[in-house]
């Protein structure tokens, strides 16, 4: 006779562990955009950023965005001012897209990229990567989901293939402790160890 109590119990604990495995690390996406991949030295300086920040780079890929795909991953913003514009420069040329995990991955891929407003955030936050390396509002060097619901989606955007339950469920452990977790410097990817 099966055990009722213990096939609850145990999907239960599977769901537990998936509860706290998402609350202890957080994905997140990042664009690094095209005016930073057209400048080699800007490129490495900001890599350079997230690995000294401790962000876990889960996946990466260079991706040029079509006009059509830039009006659909900026829809949100139809209709504002500025909206042209940055769909005509985020499809002009090629952008670094990145998977990001690490606690808070969010809030802190935000405070290390710093204010949308690049002339206030040279002011108040200079050492940010915006504040460095930003040029103007629209091309502000980096993107950041603002929320875990933003990131599944633009996760989904740019990673068709990537399944967020499932990473949770198979690779965030992982990333949680270090001692099989590897980095190739050449894909800027961490990736785990078989050794």
């Amino acid at each position: 006779m099966i055990n009722k109590w213990r096939l609850f119990h145990d999907a239960s604990s599977i769901k537990k562990a998936l509860f706290l495995s998402r609350m202890r690390l957080q994905l997140t996406l990042a664009i690094l955009k095209p005016d930073v991949v057209a400048n080699p030295r800007v490129l490495y300086a900001i890599r350079r950023r997230i690995l000294d920040e401790g962000l876990k780079v889960v996946r990466t890929k260079r991706f040029r965005m079509s006009r059509n795909q830039a009006e659909d991953f900026y829809a949100e913003h139809e209709g504002k001012f500025f909206h042209g514009r940055l769909v005509t420069f985020m499809s002009s040329g090629e952008s670094d897209v990145h998977i990001l995990a690490a606690t808070d991955a969010i809030k802190r891929w935000r405070k290390l990229m710093g204010p949308t407003k690049v002339f206030k955030t040279r002011f108040e936050d200079p050492d940010s990567i915006r504040g460095r390396f930003g040029l103007t509002d629209t091309r502000n060097a980096t993107h950041g989901s603002d929320s875990e619901e933003s990131a599944r989606k633009e996760i989904q955007f740019f990673f068709r293939d990537f399944d967020v339950d499932a990473f949770y469920a198979d690779e965030a452990r992982y990333f949680e402790d270090d001692g099989k977790l590897r980095f190739d410097k050449n894909k800027f990817t961490h990736f785990v160890s078989k050794f």
